[in-house]
Protein backbone atom coordinates (compact mmCIF):
# COMPACT_ATOMS: atom_id res chain seq x y z
CA UNK A 1 0.00 0.00 0.00
CA UNK A 2 2.76 2.51 0.77
CA UNK A 3 4.17 4.55 -2.06
CA UNK A 4 7.57 3.83 -3.47
CA UNK A 5 10.19 6.60 -3.54
CA UNK A 6 10.67 5.89 -7.25
CA UNK A 7 7.17 7.13 -8.02
CA UNK A 8 7.33 10.93 -8.00
CA UNK A 9 3.55 11.24 -8.21
CA UNK A 10 2.80 9.27 -5.02
CA UNK A 11 4.13 9.98 -1.56
CA UNK A 12 3.42 9.32 2.13
CA UNK A 13 2.48 12.22 4.35
CA UNK A 14 2.22 12.76 8.13
CA UNK A 15 1.53 15.65 10.48
CA UNK A 16 5.07 17.04 10.23
CA UNK A 17 5.03 17.49 6.44
CA UNK A 18 1.32 17.86 5.66
CA UNK A 19 1.30 21.65 5.48
CA UNK A 20 4.28 21.84 3.13
CA UNK A 21 3.62 18.76 0.99
CA UNK A 22 -0.15 19.11 0.70
CA UNK A 23 -1.49 22.57 1.55
CA UNK A 24 1.42 24.61 0.15
CA UNK A 25 2.09 22.23 -2.73
CA UNK A 26 -1.58 22.36 -3.80
CA UNK A 27 -1.11 26.01 -4.74
CA UNK A 28 0.68 24.79 -7.86
CA UNK A 29 -0.44 21.15 -8.28
CA UNK A 30 -3.70 19.53 -7.05
CA UNK A 31 -3.11 16.97 -4.31
CA UNK A 32 -5.35 13.93 -3.87
CA UNK A 33 -5.22 12.81 -0.23
CA UNK A 34 -5.98 9.13 0.46
CA UNK A 35 -6.75 8.33 4.11
CA UNK A 36 -6.16 4.58 4.54
CA UNK A 37 -4.96 1.88 6.95
CA UNK A 38 -3.27 -1.49 6.59
CA UNK A 39 -6.27 -3.36 8.10
CA UNK A 40 -8.83 -1.72 5.76
CA UNK A 41 -9.97 -4.18 3.07
CA UNK A 42 -11.55 -1.60 0.69
CA UNK A 43 -8.31 0.41 0.96
CA UNK A 44 -6.45 -2.53 -0.56
CA UNK A 45 -8.69 -2.21 -3.62
CA UNK A 46 -8.75 1.57 -3.88
CA UNK A 47 -5.08 2.35 -3.16
CA UNK A 48 -3.56 0.59 -6.19
CA UNK A 49 -6.16 2.16 -8.49
CA UNK A 50 -5.34 5.65 -7.22
CA UNK A 51 -1.61 4.99 -7.65
CA UNK A 52 -2.26 3.74 -11.19
CA UNK A 53 -4.21 6.90 -12.02
CA UNK A 54 -1.50 9.12 -10.54
CA UNK A 55 0.91 7.60 -13.05
CA UNK A 56 -1.56 7.82 -15.91
CA UNK A 57 -2.26 11.50 -15.27
CA UNK A 58 1.51 12.09 -15.41
CA UNK A 59 1.74 14.72 -12.68
CA UNK A 60 -1.55 16.54 -13.31
CA UNK A 61 -2.15 15.72 -9.64
CA UNK A 62 -0.07 14.09 -6.90
CA UNK A 63 -1.31 11.41 -4.53
CA UNK A 64 -0.64 11.91 -0.81
CA UNK A 65 -1.23 8.79 1.29
CA UNK A 66 -2.13 9.21 4.98
CA UNK A 67 -2.00 6.10 7.18
CA UNK A 68 -4.63 7.03 9.80
CA UNK A 69 -3.05 4.75 12.41
CA UNK A 70 0.25 6.64 12.14
CA UNK A 71 -1.34 10.08 11.71
CA UNK A 72 -4.30 10.10 14.06
CA UNK A 73 -4.16 13.86 14.56
CA UNK A 74 -4.50 14.45 10.82
CA UNK A 75 -7.43 12.05 10.63
CA UNK A 76 -9.11 13.83 13.54
CA UNK A 77 -8.44 17.26 12.02
CA UNK A 78 -10.26 16.26 8.82
CA UNK A 79 -13.07 14.47 10.68
CA UNK A 80 -12.32 11.08 9.14
CA UNK A 81 -15.05 8.69 10.31
CA UNK A 82 -14.54 5.83 7.87
CA UNK A 83 -11.87 4.74 5.44
CA UNK A 84 -10.96 4.89 2.72
CA UNK A 85 -11.75 8.60 2.50
CA UNK A 86 -10.30 10.64 -0.36
CA UNK A 87 -10.09 14.43 -0.59
CA UNK A 88 -8.87 16.63 -3.42
CA UNK A 89 -6.97 19.75 -2.32
CA UNK A 90 -6.45 22.68 -4.72
CA UNK A 91 -5.12 26.14 -3.85
CA UNK A 92 -4.91 25.13 -0.20
CA UNK A 93 -8.60 24.17 0.01
CA UNK A 94 -10.57 20.91 -0.09
CA UNK A 95 -12.64 21.09 -3.29
CA UNK A 96 -14.11 17.58 -3.53
CA UNK A 97 -13.94 14.10 -2.07
CA UNK A 98 -15.60 10.73 -1.58
CA UNK A 99 -15.69 7.71 0.74
CA UNK A 100 -15.33 4.05 -0.14
CA UNK A 101 -13.71 2.19 -3.02
CA UNK A 102 -15.17 3.46 -6.29
CA UNK A 103 -14.76 1.60 -9.59
CA UNK A 104 -11.85 2.69 -11.78
CA UNK A 105 -14.15 4.38 -14.30
CA UNK A 106 -15.80 6.50 -11.61
CA UNK A 107 -12.41 7.45 -10.18
CA UNK A 108 -11.35 8.75 -13.59
CA UNK A 109 -14.60 10.71 -13.92
CA UNK A 110 -14.04 12.21 -10.45
CA UNK A 111 -10.53 13.33 -11.34
CA UNK A 112 -11.42 14.61 -14.80
CA UNK A 113 -13.92 17.02 -13.24
CA UNK A 114 -10.96 18.86 -11.73
CA UNK A 115 -7.75 17.99 -13.61
CA UNK A 116 -6.70 16.82 -17.06
CA UNK A 117 -3.80 14.44 -17.84
CA UNK A 118 -0.60 16.25 -18.79
CA UNK A 119 1.23 15.65 -22.07
CA UNK A 120 2.87 12.24 -22.09
CA UNK A 121 0.21 10.67 -19.89
CA UNK A 122 -0.41 6.98 -20.40
CA UNK A 123 -2.91 6.00 -23.07
CA UNK A 124 -4.61 3.84 -20.45
CA UNK A 125 -6.61 6.85 -19.19
CA UNK A 126 -9.36 5.64 -21.52
CA UNK A 127 -8.89 1.99 -20.56
CA UNK A 128 -11.76 -0.48 -20.36
CA UNK A 129 -14.16 -0.08 -17.42
CA UNK A 130 -14.22 -2.40 -14.43
CA UNK A 131 -15.32 -5.93 -15.28
CA UNK A 132 -18.32 -7.49 -13.48
CA UNK A 133 -15.97 -9.94 -11.71
CA UNK A 134 -13.78 -7.06 -10.48
CA UNK A 135 -16.90 -5.24 -9.30
CA UNK A 136 -18.11 -8.31 -7.38
CA UNK A 137 -14.75 -8.64 -5.61
CA UNK A 138 -14.65 -4.92 -4.75
CA UNK A 139 -18.22 -4.84 -3.42
CA UNK A 140 -17.80 -8.03 -1.38
CA UNK A 141 -14.75 -6.47 0.29
CA UNK A 142 -16.74 -3.31 0.99
CA UNK A 143 -19.58 -5.36 2.54
CA UNK A 144 -17.10 -7.20 4.76
CA UNK A 145 -15.71 -3.87 5.95
CA UNK A 146 -19.08 -2.10 6.34
CA UNK A 147 -21.85 -4.74 6.72
CA UNK A 148 -24.30 -2.10 7.98
CA UNK A 149 -24.43 -0.44 4.54
CA UNK A 150 -27.42 -2.31 3.09
CA UNK A 151 -27.19 -0.45 -0.22
CA UNK A 152 -24.03 -2.41 -0.98
CA UNK A 153 -26.14 -5.57 -1.26
CA UNK A 154 -28.05 -3.96 -4.12
CA UNK A 155 -24.75 -3.02 -5.77
CA UNK A 156 -23.64 -6.64 -5.40
CA UNK A 157 -26.89 -7.98 -6.87
CA UNK A 158 -26.45 -5.76 -9.92
CA UNK A 159 -22.83 -6.84 -10.36
CA UNK A 160 -23.79 -10.52 -10.05
CA UNK A 161 -26.46 -10.06 -12.71
CA UNK A 162 -23.96 -8.38 -15.06
CA UNK A 163 -21.65 -11.36 -14.50
CA UNK A 164 -24.44 -13.73 -15.55
CA UNK A 165 -25.06 -15.21 -12.10
CA UNK A 166 -28.83 -14.69 -11.97
CA UNK A 167 -29.49 -17.06 -9.05
CA UNK A 168 -27.00 -15.29 -6.78
CA UNK A 169 -28.34 -11.91 -7.88
CA UNK A 170 -31.87 -12.98 -7.02
CA UNK A 171 -30.76 -14.18 -3.59
CA UNK A 172 -29.15 -10.81 -2.83
CA UNK A 173 -32.19 -8.97 -4.15
CA UNK A 174 -34.52 -11.01 -1.93
CA UNK A 175 -32.50 -10.06 1.16
CA UNK A 176 -32.80 -6.30 0.64
CA UNK A 177 -34.53 -4.24 3.35
CA UNK A 178 -37.94 -2.78 2.48
CA UNK A 179 -36.64 0.72 1.75
CA UNK A 180 -34.31 -0.63 -0.97
CA UNK A 181 -36.67 -3.24 -2.38
CA UNK A 182 -38.56 -0.47 -4.22
CA UNK A 183 -35.44 1.35 -5.43
CA UNK A 184 -35.55 1.98 -9.19
CA UNK A 185 -32.43 -0.14 -9.67
CA UNK A 186 -34.04 -3.03 -7.76
CA UNK A 187 -37.17 -2.79 -9.91
CA UNK A 188 -35.09 -2.92 -13.09
CA UNK A 189 -33.09 -5.86 -11.76
CA UNK A 190 -36.26 -7.84 -11.01
CA UNK A 191 -37.33 -7.33 -14.61
CA UNK A 192 -33.91 -8.49 -15.81
CA UNK A 193 -34.17 -11.58 -13.63
CA UNK A 194 -37.60 -12.37 -15.09
CA UNK A 195 -36.06 -12.23 -18.58
CA UNK A 196 -33.02 -14.25 -17.47
CA UNK A 197 -35.24 -17.17 -16.43
CA UNK A 198 -36.10 -17.65 -20.11
CA UNK A 199 -32.43 -18.41 -20.81
CA UNK A 200 -32.09 -21.40 -18.49
CA UNK A 201 -30.95 -24.24 -20.73
CA UNK A 202 -31.04 -21.96 -23.80
CA UNK A 203 -28.45 -22.20 -26.60
CA UNK A 204 -25.43 -19.90 -26.68
CA UNK A 205 -25.47 -16.49 -28.32
CA UNK A 206 -23.46 -17.78 -31.27
CA UNK A 207 -25.75 -20.78 -31.79
CA UNK A 208 -28.85 -18.58 -31.70
CA UNK A 209 -27.32 -16.19 -34.22
CA UNK A 210 -26.55 -19.10 -36.52
CA UNK A 211 -30.11 -20.39 -36.22
CA UNK A 212 -31.57 -16.99 -37.14
CA UNK A 213 -29.20 -16.62 -40.09
CA UNK A 214 -30.21 -20.06 -41.33
CA UNK A 215 -33.95 -19.40 -40.87
CA UNK A 216 -35.12 -15.80 -40.41
CA UNK A 217 -38.53 -17.16 -39.41
CA UNK A 218 -37.23 -19.17 -36.45
CA UNK A 219 -39.18 -17.03 -33.99
CA UNK A 220 -38.17 -19.05 -30.94
CA UNK A 221 -34.49 -18.51 -31.75
CA UNK A 222 -35.09 -14.81 -32.42
CA UNK A 223 -36.88 -14.46 -29.12
CA UNK A 224 -34.06 -16.05 -27.12
CA UNK A 225 -31.46 -14.14 -29.14
CA UNK A 226 -33.21 -10.89 -28.24
CA UNK A 227 -33.14 -11.78 -24.55
CA UNK A 228 -29.45 -12.74 -24.68
CA UNK A 229 -28.46 -9.55 -26.50
CA UNK A 230 -30.49 -7.41 -24.11
CA UNK A 231 -29.02 -8.94 -20.96
CA UNK A 232 -25.48 -8.96 -22.36
CA UNK A 233 -25.54 -5.21 -22.94
CA UNK A 234 -26.57 -4.78 -26.59
CA UNK A 235 -30.05 -3.40 -25.88
CA UNK A 236 -30.78 -2.02 -29.36
CA UNK A 237 -29.90 -5.31 -31.08
CA UNK A 238 -32.03 -7.23 -28.61
CA UNK A 239 -35.05 -4.97 -29.06
CA UNK A 240 -34.64 -5.25 -32.84
CA UNK A 241 -35.15 -9.02 -32.58
CA UNK A 242 -38.45 -8.55 -30.75
CA UNK A 243 -39.59 -5.94 -33.28
CA UNK A 244 -38.79 -8.34 -36.13
CA UNK A 245 -41.10 -10.93 -34.56
CA UNK A 246 -43.78 -8.31 -33.92
CA UNK A 247 -43.66 -7.19 -37.56
CA UNK A 248 -43.81 -10.66 -39.16
CA UNK A 249 -45.50 -12.84 -36.55
CA UNK A 250 -47.46 -10.64 -34.16
CA UNK A 251 -49.52 -13.52 -32.80
CA UNK A 252 -46.59 -15.92 -32.31
CA UNK A 253 -46.54 -17.39 -28.80
CA UNK A 254 -49.73 -15.49 -27.86
CA UNK A 255 -48.25 -12.08 -28.59
CA UNK A 256 -44.89 -12.94 -27.03
CA UNK A 257 -42.95 -10.24 -28.87
CA UNK A 258 -45.09 -7.43 -27.46
CA UNK A 259 -44.76 -8.91 -23.98
CA UNK A 260 -40.97 -9.13 -24.39
CA UNK A 261 -40.75 -5.51 -25.52
CA UNK A 262 -42.80 -4.23 -22.59
CA UNK A 263 -40.73 -6.31 -20.17
CA UNK A 264 -37.50 -5.12 -21.79
CA UNK A 265 -38.48 -1.45 -21.43
CA UNK A 266 -38.66 -1.86 -17.65
CA UNK A 267 -35.07 -3.15 -17.53
CA UNK A 268 -33.54 -0.17 -19.32
CA UNK A 269 -32.31 3.05 -17.72
CA UNK A 270 -32.26 4.96 -21.00
CA UNK A 271 -35.35 7.09 -21.57
CA UNK A 272 -34.32 8.13 -25.09
CA UNK A 273 -33.77 4.54 -26.24
CA UNK A 274 -37.00 3.31 -24.64
CA UNK A 275 -38.97 6.18 -26.16
CA UNK A 276 -37.60 5.43 -29.63
CA UNK A 277 -38.47 1.75 -29.47
CA UNK A 278 -41.88 2.41 -27.93
CA UNK A 279 -42.71 4.54 -30.98
CA UNK A 280 -41.48 1.82 -33.31
CA UNK A 281 -43.59 -0.76 -31.46
CA UNK A 282 -46.65 1.47 -31.66
CA UNK A 283 -46.17 1.99 -35.40
CA UNK A 284 -46.36 -1.78 -35.90
CA UNK A 285 -49.34 -2.28 -33.63
CA UNK A 286 -51.58 0.58 -34.68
Amino acid sequence: MSATTADTHVFDVREDNFEAEVLQASLTTPILVDFWATWCEPCKTLGPMLEKLAGEFNGAFRLAKVDVDKSQQLAAMFGIRSIPTVMLVKDGQIVDGFQGALPLGQLREFLQRHVQPLDGAADEVEAAPESPEEAINRIQQAIAAEPERAELKLDLALALMRAGNADAAEAELSSLPANLATDARAVRLRSQLDLARALKGAPSLQELQQRVQADTGDWAARDLLGVRLLLEGDASAGLDQFLAILEKARDWNEGGAKKRLLAAFTTLDDAELVGRYRRRMASLLF
